[in-house]
């Protein structure tokens, strides 16, 4: 028998938790055929000896609803083995809109997710007023990795209550008008809806976005609708026991984006009792967690520390070239130094602040006392002596990252034991001049299942595969199986791991964004397609827009719900 393509000698990790057996995988129509010992010849054969052969990543937790317009590749999730990624988290969505809301909507993301409005309304073709147009419109941008979509509650609220939407509470019939468009959205294609209560996020008048103060009774409503569906309930910035009372009131399906903050390993284990009890019989409640300490980068390249005064606000305002040899003027340096020293609040801020190093890795897994503070305090210096000296070391290209979510790396390893959380919260697509965290599998196998051995391999893909397409509602991807889409990674994993993180200028208008490579990766196979080969892209733009199986949509672009 002729296959497509068959990958040769492996080692194979189906996504179901089992260890990893000695296997081939065989490819034909873009769904998997055979796995195991594969007889037959293929058009092409990708020689596996000593790599692992897994599911490709899903990645439950990103912003690509704008990206996607002029960055079909989906960079940098798919050069760290991401294949299917769900948009549209944290309430913000561009769909449904009237032609009028464009600009707000847009506004929104960009104040929320620090995503340019400029780029947002020049890179889309803003030629939906519906969730299911929205999806069409993305469908004809061909994108390199499959895309699901949930539709947000800010959208929805504005749609229905326009400018009230921000501060006031529905009528009992703009309840009902939210929930039926919630419902048409699923069945235009959505996996489920999305709702933020996270109060920083403000729109761009400085009010909180819509949805963030709304009643239980809109949600518990709402909710009804999705669970009537089989979709998926998410949202940020609530608590496992509103998560609990959402579930149990509504019978949805829940996902909740979360960090660990405490300052001992113990504040892992009260976090995950936390979400056990959000989880008694019958309920399905699942926590977004990041893989480690999450926070704002600095360094040269980008953003620096926001120290007050004329030298800084003047470095601030040079270029990459212009600051690096600022740096290196003494007189300069001495400025710099002084009015740092004048405020000695930030000596607090640096105790939360790490240099990521200037090797070919990041350094992400320092203690909690390895911080910028504590260094100083090493080379007898001030904070910003040393932060600028590390900066000319690295010939400014040197990062530090500020921890402000699961800064400690011993109590996110007790809370991520819990079977019931998925690792990511990378935000691919968003904050894209403030964080990286887009490469957190690269990290879940370098650190977690490498270096610290806190995961099997057979776990650490089964979370990062088939669990992540069981809450999403996926039942033809994460399992390397006969009749599976082909969605495949395969990599060494004694050398996977992150790159240094670089400031690139490649979004419309030239905006910056933080951008991460991998190492390790031999190839990603997107619905039986190869899409890289050794970290490269191909050229080839296999994805499909996911849709919900109520969507009137063609079977190998739907994605049936559980």
């Amino acid at each position: 028998m002729a296959h497509d393509i068959v990958i040769r000698g492996g080692h194979v990790v189906d996504g179901t938790g089992k260890a990893a057996y000695p296997g081939d995988v065989a490819i034909s129509d873009g769904i998997i055929t055979d796995v195991g010992s594969v007889d037959g010849s293929a058009r092409r054969e990708i020689d596996a000896q000593g790599m692992t052969v897994t599911p490709g990543f899903i990645d439950v937790h990103t912003h690509f609803d704008a990206q996607i317009g002029w960055d079909p590749l989906l960079t940098p999730v798919s050069w760290h083995g991401v294949t299917t990624a769900m948009m549209g988290n944290c309430g913000v969505t561009f769909a449904p809109c009237r032609p009028r809301d464009r600009e707000t909507l847009a506004g929104m993301m960009e104040t929320v997710e620090d995503i340019p409005k400029e780029a947002i309304l020049g890179g889309l073709p803003w030629d939906w007023e519906d969730y299911g147009g929205y999806l069409d419109a993305l469908e004809r941008l061909d994108p390199a990795i499959n895309l699901a979509g949930l539709v947000g509650h800010s959208a929805i609220r504005y749609y229905v209550m326009g400018d009230r939407a921000v501060k006031g509470q529905p009528t009992a019939e703009e309840r009902q008008e939210m929930a039926d468009l919630v419902a048409q959205s699923i069945d235009a294609g959505a996996i489920g809806f999305s709702t933020n209560r996270f109060k920083p996020h403000k729109g761009p008048d400085g009010e909180s976005i819509p949805g963030t103060f709304a009643r239980r009774d809109e949600l518990e409503e709402i909710g009804r609708v999705v669970a009537a569906r089989g979709a998926l309930l998410q949202a940020v910035g609530v608590r496992p026991k509103m998560m609990r009372q959402l579930a149990s009131a509504t019978d949805a399906r829940a996902l909740f984006s979360f960090g660990v903050f405490g300052p001992t390993p113990l504040a892992g284990n009260f976090f995950s009792s936390l979400l056990d009890r959000a989880n008694p019989e019958g309920l399905d409640v699942t926590m977004c967690t990041h893989v480690r300490g999450s926070g704002f980068v600095l360094g040269m390249q980008s953003n620096l520390p926001p120290v007050k005064g004329a030298q800084w606000k003047a470095l601030k305002a040079m270029d990459f070239e212009a600051r690096l040899k600022a740096i290196h003027d003494p007189e300069i340096c001495a400025a710099l130094v002084g009015e740092a020293r004048q405020q000695r609040r930030f000596s607090l801020v640096m105790r939360r602040l790490y240099y990521m190093g200037n090797g070919p890795t990041p350094e992400y897994t320092m203690h909690r006392s390895e911080n910028v503070a504590a260094m100083a305090r090493k080379a007898k210096e001030h904070w910003s002596e040393t932060f600028l000296r590390l900066s000319r070391e690295s010939g400014g290209r040197g990062l530090f990252t500020l921890r402000l979510f699961s800064s400690n790396l011993p109590a996110l390893g007790n809370l991520i034991r819990n079977p019931k959380v998925l690792p990511g919260l990378g935000d691919a697509g968003a904050h894209v001049s403030q964080i990286m965290d887009a490469g957190w599998a690269s990290f879940m196998l370098s650190y977690w299942v490498r270096e610290a051995q806190h995961f099997s391999m057979g776990e650490a893909i089964r979370r990062m595969t088939s669990a992540s397409a069981r809450v999403m509602g996926l039942t033809d991807r994460g399992v390397l199986a006969q009749g599976m889409r082909a969605d495949i990674n395969v990599f060494d994993a004694d050398r996977v791991a992150e790159c240094q993180p670089e400031l690139v200028h490649d979004f419309p208008n030239g905006a910056p964004r933080f951008v991460q490579r991998a190492v390790g990766y031999k190839a990603t196979l997107v619905n039986g397609q190869v899409s890289l080969i050794d970290g490269e892209h191909t050229g080839v733009r296999a994805g499909q827009i996911l849709r919900h199986s109520n969507a009137k949509a063609k079977p190998e672009v739907r994605a049936a719900a559980s």
